[in-house]
């Protein structure tokens, strides 16, 4: 499970079957100071997010095929939650 930032929508017009009208989003893993970092990744929004918000992934096709209770959904990454904040506790060096 990682932070993100929703930077786009994907469009398509011709999908599985077993996504049937579900919302593929492209999101940016973020590091803790919310850099965007890495690679893109298409994800599917089942909580209904936009573009530029932060939110929560489930990168691990167990899990979206859990959520969806289908085993056949072709799904790797799922968005499940929209990242208010993140509270860290920073030591200070010594």
């Amino acid at each position: 499970m990682y932070l993100a930032r929703v930077i786009g929508d994907v469009v398509s017009t011709h999908r599985h079957e077993h996504l049937g009208q579900k919302k593929l989003l492209l999101v940016r893993r973020l590091d803790l100071e919310e850099r965007e970092e890495g690679s893109e990744v298409i994800a599917l929004d089942v909580i209904g997010v936009g573009v530029g918000e932060k939110v929560l992934v489930v990168q691990e096709g167990n899990a979206a095929r859990s959520l969806f209770k289908d085993p056949n959904i072709p799904v790797q990454a799922v968005v499940v939650g929209v990242v208010d904040r993140v509270d860290l506790e920073r030591q200070t060096p010594e």
